[in-house]
């Protein structure tokens, strides 16, 4: 075989590295109005806690689920049974996808009663979880790892979110579909309520036509003087939008059950609830907005709130974020479009779940990422920036083709570029050994460079190669 021996590029190599990012320090990194939640350790000259670098492990691990597990034994699990609505009646989460389903469910029945029972035993789809018939938590409960992240204190406001229709005239799909779910007790005009279609699977959510976010209960209503409470009959992509907008993205529900327990990670200090396992009235009332009174019709506002209330109204959590329970269910990234993630609970749901969902810090639920009612909102996620790396990429004929002359001996300047690989650079300047390199005053410097070869008997080969930003792959841990 040819042994080549590469002239050396030691200048060239010293460039390349110099003009590599520096690995930022997270805590430099603040975002406005969001905290950061990674792994933090004591900094031992001033007693500080600092944030853990990327250079470090610095994932934050800790029990995820639903919170009725064996650490919560004590809690009679069938008393709560007695007094829940059933299994599969999502009260609390109309669903635009509700008639599919039943259609569906008598195909299947047919099915069914046509070729036998079904074995539930059987593999499940991807993405599949068991859940709690309480809370919808995932269940088993199990230890997750989540990589640092930052997260918006409270849901979006009707306020930020008419900033961002201002300036995009964005039109919700509440607006496309020209309807969207109301709970039927906030309906104020009697002949709207008698001529709304009734999801099947949720009975007390109607389709009100003309209601969106600026007109929550549908026409006559307006979201003028609650400006601070969270947007809602907003979409998984109305609110996908918005984080785009201003730089951010949709939370994982990994990450957003992490924030929302906030360092109550592991068995010997996790609670159902922020305040505690306390699911008493008097208790909860001073931590969150939920239902209290007969559902649909008389919620007697202990709390202060019949409907949505204000991001910032109750304490937040031992992190400092507001609502991360009750209040409104909040969209995560993830799922499939049929089956979306929410989280958090909403102000229709209860603290035990003896009306619809239990808002611990394990509720969950899933519905058709098209659906908008009046208690699903959303918060924004940002991860940090870390340092941009970079390699070499040599010149493939098999893959970009043989170069053409005019290109290989530079007969042209203007030559035609080879796709994919010619046009990704300039032309630079020979040096002494053969080597081509951009100047470095050149703001279109890409690192290209010609590498010059030769083998034991002087002759000398060339390959031509570029400098490319390296990309981070991401193992997702989330559905």
């Amino acid at each position: 075989e040819m042994t080549l021996g590469i002239i050396t590029l030691f200048a060239l190599t010293a460039t390349a590295l110099a003009e590599e990012e520096q690995p930022p320090d997270l805590n430099d990194q603040q975002h406005e109005g969001m905290i950061y939640v990674g792994r933090m350790k004591k900094d031992e000259a001033t007693g500080e806690l600092m944030r853990v670098g990327f250079e470090k492990d610095n994932d934050i691990r800790y029990i995820f689920g639903t919170g009725f597990d064996s650490h919560h034994k004590a809690q009679e699990e069938w008393d709560l049974h007695l007094e829940h609505f059933g299994e599969f009646a999502d009260h609390d989460l109309a669903d635009r996808a509700n008639r599919l389903k039943h259609e569906k469910n008598v195909r299947e029945y047919l099915k069914k009663k046509r070729h036998g029972d079904i074995r539930k035993d059987g593999p499940k789809p991807f993405g599949h979880v068991d859940t709690h018939a309480l809370d919808g938590g995932v269940t088993p409960p199990k230890y997750v790892e989540v990589e640092p992240f930052f997260l918006d204190i409270a849901p979006v406001t009707n306020a930020e979110y008419s900033k961002f229709v201002r300036s995009t005239a964005y039109e919700t799909e509440a607006e496309k579909y020209g309807w969207s779910f109301v709970l039927s007790s906030f309906v104020r005009r009697l002949e709207l309520l008698e001529e709304a279609d009734i999801d099947p699977e949720a009975e007390n959510w109607v389709a009100i036509h003309g209601a969106y976010w600026q007109m929550p209960e549908g026409p006559g209503s307006s979201y003028k003087g609650r400006e601070q409470h969270p947007v809602v009959h907003v979409s998984h992509r109305d609110a996908a939008e918005y984080c785009t907008w201003v730089g951010k993205r949709l939370p994982g529900e990994k990450e957003y059950e992490g924030a929302a327990r906030a360092g109550y990670w592991h068995s010997e200090n996790r609670t159902l609830y922020a305040w505690g396992d306390d699911d008493s009235v008097d208790t909860a009332i001073k931590h969150m907005n939920f239902w209290q009174g007969d559902f649909p019709w008389n919620n007697t506002a202990e709390d202060g709130w019949k409907g949505t209330s204000p991001v910032k109204h109750y304490p937040p959590n031992e992190f400092g974020f507001y609502d991360m329970a009750g209040n409104v269910w909040e969209w995560m990234r993830g799922g499939k479009n049929k089956a979306r993630i929410v989280r958090g609970a909403s102000y229709v749901d209860s603290t035990d779940g003896h009306i619809n969902h239990a808002a611990t810090l394990g509720a969950r639920s899933t519905i058709h990422g098209t659906t908008s009612t009046g208690n699903v909102g959303f918060r924004c996620a940002k991860s940090p920036k870390r340092k941009t790396e970079y390699h070499w990429v040599y010149h493939d004929e098999e893959v970009h083709g043989e170069l053409r002359v005019e290109d290989e001996y530079r007969a042209s300047e203007h030559a035609s570029p080879e796709k994919g690989w010619e046009d990704m650079f300039d032309w630079g300047d020979d040096d002494e050994y053969g080597l081509y390199v951009e100047e470095d005053n050149d703001p279109d410097f890409d690192g290209y460079v010609t590498e010059v070869t030769e083998d034991e008997d002087g002759n000398k080969q060339t390959r031509k190669k570029r400098k490319v930003k390296k990309e981070r792959t991401r193992v997702s841990t989330e559905l």
